[in-house]
This record gives structure tokens, C-alpha cells and sequence, in this order.
């Protein structure tokens, strides 16, 4: 009898050290909650929900999106940032909450470098885009004009911090243009005002900005890439409009609070990869003009590393201020 429960003491002792040892054995084992840091109906948003169904289909487990919008995405990371670190609840946002945004806020409760990135789930271009009705036809008027009217343009951003506020702030710098800065929260509601004619233009990421442009209800008038866009034959690029060198792309990850253990990252990071390049998430990210990344945990760190750095830079050359 004692060799019996010795036996079974044993095994339980094993288990629980096997157990120890791979965090990720049995996970997940409930519903995973992805916290997105835009409102519903923005670019981040619809990624996200296209990969949690993915996501749902491969871990076996309801994968449940909460949109926590505000302060430029610092809400949605300071609430995963100080949630359990067991891979359940997972934050998915653009750049700012994970590179920039204390350089642009003087009190944050959560520091974005102590992220667990798990990838990067996609990278798009963005576009100058304005309102139907704006007196410039073209990027070259724009610029122009812009250089005429100093102060008399408003801009809208996703808010403060965001790509589209800082691509606008480092198109001040190097066009030596003074634009208005109008924040959103979110993409949804700057587009809207866009379209509605409140506000004169937007450096938005193509996705969000073609289906506008194409129905006429806004005008892209280039795009900030090197190289013209194969959907946008017709449209400048902002080099050759004459801003020399001008680039400028937005992308969203997913991340895990800190410390969150790396085989369970690891695994999180083999089932994102996986929808991402499943014809079915192909197929609709062709839909809308999204380019799926993906990649590995370490990439995904070395790429957030290195989009800080350069973010940063524009904040710090164009005096952005913080608030």
C-alpha cells in the first residue's frame, strides 16, 4: 500500500514539475480576451477580428474582442499590462501604446518595452487623404497651398501619438508647413468628420482610405511610399510630388503582459502565423488592402525596437508636445 501512494506521490511531484516546466502544456484551456485599444469599426479593430476567428478555429477556445479606446491607445495597454500574465488576455493596437506614447504623456502607469510582443499582424501604407470638396486637386497644389495658407489647414488624427498624427507632424518638418492638429478617438469617427467636410485631410492608411477615395466621398492625393501603389496607378507618390524621401506605413500587433512565459507566446505566436497566412485570411485581407506580416516573437520585439527609435525621432525633431 505505501509502494502504491508512494508511486502516486511520485507522479503528482513529476506532473507538477513537467507542468512547471511547459506553462503552454494545456493552454488554452478557457476563452482568450483580445483588449483592443481603437473604438469598433477602426483598422486595428477589423484585423483583430479577423485573426481571433482564426485564432478560435486553431486553439479550440472562444476568442472575445473588447474595444478599450482612449488616450492614444494607453487605456486598453495599461489594463493588459497589469492583467494576469497567463496568455489569456491579450492586447492588440497600433503603434503608439507600444512604442512612443511616453514621449507623448507624462504620466503612464504601464511601460511599453516590458511587453511580450507576439507578432506583428499587419503593415500598410499610408495616404494623404482630404475631403471631397478641397480646393487642391493634386499633391503638388496641396503642397502649394499648404505653404500659402499657413495655419488654415486642419488635420485629423486616431489621436494623439498615433501614426497619422506624427506622419502629419514630420510633413510640417521637411515641407516647412504649418497644419492644425484636430485628434479622434479612433479611425472611424476622423473619416467620418473627413467625409463630412469638418476637417481638411488625413495621412490615413490606405485600407481605411480607398474605399473613400473610390467612391468619391474623399481624394487621395499620394501616397507615402517609394514606389506608386499597384491599386492607385494614377496616384503621386509624395517623393514625386517633391517631398523627397517621404515615407510613411502604419501596422498593428498583438502582445501579452509582461512576463507572460515564452512557451505560451510561443504558442500564440505559432497560431497567429498560421492564420495570417491561411488562404481564407489572405483572401480578405486582399479585400481590403491590408498586407499580413507575421513573424516571430524575437522579430516582432526587433521591429517594435526599431519603430520607437524612429517615431521618436520625429516626436523629439518636430517639438511635439506632451500632455
Amino acid at each position: 500500500m505505501r509502494t502504491i501512494l508512494s508511486l502516486i506521490s511520485s507522479a503528482l511531484i513529476f506532473g507538477s514539475i513537467a507542468w512547471a516546466q511547459d506553462p503552454a502544456a494545456d493552454f488554452p484551456n478557457k476563452p482568450i480576451k483580445i483588449i483592443v485599444s481603437v473604438p469598433a469599426g477602426g483598422g486595428v479593430d477589423t484585423v483583430t477580428r479577423i485573426v481571433a476567428e482564426g485564432l478560435h478555429q486553431r486553439l479550440g477556445q472562444p476568442v472575445v474582442i473588447e474595444n478599450r479606446a482612449g488616450a492614444a491607445g494607453n487605456i486598453a495597454a495599461e489594463f493588459v499590462a497589469t492583467s494576469d500574465p497567463d496568455g489569456y488576455t491579450l492586447l492588440a493596437a497600433q503603434p503608439a501604446p507600444l512604442t512612443i506614447n511616453p514621449l507623448l504623456y507624462k504620466k503612464m502607469n504601464f511601460d511599453p518595452t516590458q511587453f511580450e510582443p507576439v507578432a506583428i499582424m499587419t503593415s500598410i501604407a499610408n495616404v494623404l487623404l482630404v475631403r471631397p470638396d478641397f480646393p487642391a486637386k493634386s499633391a503638388q497644389e496641396f503642397i502649394t497651398y499648404a505653404k500659402a495658407s499657413p495655419g488654415k489647414i486642419n488635420y485629423a488624427s486616431q489621436g494623439i501619438g498615433t501614426t497619422s498624427h506624427l506622419t502629419a507632424a514630420l510633413f510640417e518638418r521637411v515641407t516647412n508647413t504649418k497644419l492644425v492638429h484636430v485628434p479622434y478617438k479612433g479611425t472611424a469617427p476622423a473619416l467620418n468628420d473627413i467625409v463630412a467636410g469638418h476637417v481638411d485631410m488625413i495621412f490615413m492608411e490606405l485600407a481605411s482610405a480607398i474605399k473613400l477615395h473610390e467612391s468619391g466621398r474623399a481624394r487621395i492625393l499620394a501616397v507615402a511610399t517609394a514606389q506608386r501603389i499597384p491599386n492607385l496607378p494614377d496616384i503621386p507618390t509624395l517623393d514625386e510630388a517633391g517631398v523627397k524621401g517621404f515615407e510613411s506605413g502604419t501596422w498593428n500587433a498583438i502582445a501579452a503582459p509582461p512576463k507572460t512565459p515564452a512557451a505560451i507566446v510561443a504558442k500564440l505566436n505559432k497560431a497567429v502565423n498560421e492564420v495570417l497566412k491561411s488562404p481564407e485570411t489572405l483572401a480578405h485581407f486582399g479585400k481590403i488592402n491590408l498586407h499580413a506580416a507575421g513573424g516571430s516573437p524575437a522579430e516582432a520585439k526587433a521591429f517594435i525596437k526599431k519603430e520607437t527609435v524612429v517615431w521618436g525621432n520625429v516626436i523629439k525633431e518636430a517639438h511635439v508636445p506632451a500632455n
